[in-house]
């Protein structure tokens, strides 16, 4: 028997963080998490009809993950075992696990492990809870800030429930703090606290909806605020009164030490909370929602959102030049031709920012995201070449009609390539019709927006030309003789000439003539 036992676990307690201390005891005093804790919500449900399964909650730190878990086995009634995923191995796991099926089976007490960090298991690891979860002998609780759907393997997500923490809201913080300020067992209730609604407003905001951050920056304030109260009425102190230069233990913050309240102002509020961690991973879940916001508030013309996206990312250290490629693709598929200039815009930015770096490179960024958010939007171009691509891999493979092959070398002529071609700057407009695919088909449908409808005004007027035109009975195909006959030296204007094919090279840098 233990007879010191009580007296290890107050001071035990004692020493714990106020975050700690403040944890809930019920369901009923857990803070945030409602879209699934609140009454008639699935976890509620799942608790009060006693069919709880294993569950994976996902979320930021500081939501109440552990804190949930703990709750759920005083709930349930059940052992609780907490371990962390980086601190154990399979040993220590299946030791748990064999625990667990032992207790199950002696006493009818069921075990929930709360395996904190579960990403950090690899599959095998995690492939040894599989057996026991299935069968029911212990409730799994994993907890992660990684997305569950790519950090932990199949197999167990689909023998578990998943839960998204979401971020905590400022109301809840602001409820956090009120409590810890008026609980007078755990908190700082036996404290005279004033505390301004412009620094409970500032913790609510920094606090980044953690509300860990919130309660140590109340923690902070008020043993820092104390113990200047004490050197002052040391300093103040006669001789022959006992000076302490030793700081006030957490025990006697939890008693009257100051004579006035304690005042907690907005400038204590700043100094009392560090600056905001952007969470951020630049290879997870963060570093593809925030490129995903970023090119979205693009495509969706909103020039605020783009520059707070661009922000972010850069404050949370990723690559400038990734967020400047965003942007180059961006400037294609999702503007294209309704702003020609962009794609130019795009490249100027790339190029800058490889150049000059951080942090003036934060300016040119603003500057493309913003022109990008602001300009005409076309994805005419990305559809255009998306069904052109899937033709070429699932249709027929289309052959190139013979006029227009390649006649840079003598040999072409006996097999009839280019005949009939006609060159499109001999006539009027600098252009003719001519079948330059081989079937009826359109890719390319420009918008009325931008400079693309200037484009499809363009073109509207070149069908109509053509309709208009006598002798479009073949739509300006060419009438191609046997294919192996020798090209006619004679052609008729806007045809191929011998002449026109030798000695230059043409628009795509071929030797001969154009092709």
């Amino acid at each position: 028997m233990d007879l010191f036992r009580d007296v290890r676990q107050k001071n035990l307690a004692r020493a714990a963080p106020l975050a700690v201390r403040m944890r809930p005891r019920t369901l009923d005093e857990f803070v945030g998490q409602r879209h699934f804790l609140a009454e008639g919500k699935l976890l509620r449900r799942m608790l009060e009809a006693d069919r709880l399964t294993s569950v994976i909650f996902y979320g930021p730190p500081g939501t109440g993950k552990t804190t949930l878990a703990q709750l759920i086995a005083a709930y349930t009634k059940s052992h609780f075992e907490q371990v962390n995923a980086a601190a154990v191995g399979v040993k220590d796991v299946r030791a748990i696990l064999d625990a667990a099926k032992e207790r199950l089976a002696n006493a009818s007490e069921r075990t929930v492990l709360f395996l904190d960090e579960i990403h950090r298991f690899n599959r095998a690891q995690q492939d040894i809870l599989l057996p026991d979860v299935e069968a029911g002998y212990v409730i799994l609780v994993g907890a992660t800030t990684e997305n569950p759907f790519f950090a932990v393997n199949s197999p167990l997500i689909s023998r578990s429930q998943i839960f998204q923490f979401a971020p905590l809201s400022e109301e809840d913080i602001r409820a956090l703090v009120e409590r810890a300020i008026h609980d007078t067992e755990r908190g700082f209730g036996s404290v005279p606290i004033e505390i301004d609604k412009e620094a409970l407003d500032l913790w609510a905001t920094m606090s980044d909806g953690d509300g860990r951050r919130a309660l140590m920056a109340l923690e902070v304030a008020v043993l820092s605020m104390m113990e200047e109260a004490t050197k002052r009425r040391s300093d103040g102190a006669t001789k022959g009164e006992k000076e302490t230069d030793s700081p006030p233990s957490v025990a006697s913050s939890l008693r009257p030490s100051v004579a006035s309240p304690i005042h907690i102002t907005l400038d204590v509020a700043e100094q009392s909370i560090q600056r905001k961690a952007i969470v951020y991973d630049g290879t997870g879940d963060e570093h593809y929602d925030a490129a995903s916001a970023l090119i979205k508030s693009m495509r969706g013309s909103d020039p605020d959102a783009a520059v707070y996206w661009v922000a972010r990312m850069l404050e949370a250290g990723e690559d400038p030049r990734f967020i400047a490629r965003r942007i180059a693709i961006l400037a294609s598929e999702d503007v294209g031709n309704a702003d020609p200039q962009a794609i130019q815009v795009a490249a100027a930015a790339f190029d800058i920012v490889e150049k000059i770096g951080m942090p003036e490179a934060q300016i040119t960024l603003s500057q493309a995201a913003i022109y990008m958010a602001t300009a005409p939007k076309s994805n005419a171009s990305y559809v255009a070449i998306t069904r052109a691509m899937e033709d070429v891999r699932e249709g027929r493979t289309l052959p190139v009609p013979k006029h227009l092959k390649d006649t840079h070398y003598k040999g072409s002529a006996k097999l009839s390539h280019g005949k009939g071609y006609q060159y499109a700057h001999d006539f009027e407009g600098g252009y003719v019709e001519q079948d330059y695919l081989g079937v009826d088909k359109s890719y390319y449908v420009p918008t009325d927006r931008g400079y693309e409808a200037t484009i499809a005004e363009r073109m509207r007027r070149l069908k109509e030309r053509t309709a208009e035109a006598p002798g479009n009975a073949n739509n300006g195909l060419p009438s191609v003789s046997d294919p192996m006959e020798p090209a006619d030296s004679t052609t008729s204007v806007g045809a191929t000439t011998p002449a026109r094919r030798r000695g230059k090279p043409d628009k795509d840098g071929e030797k001969g003539g154009r092709s």
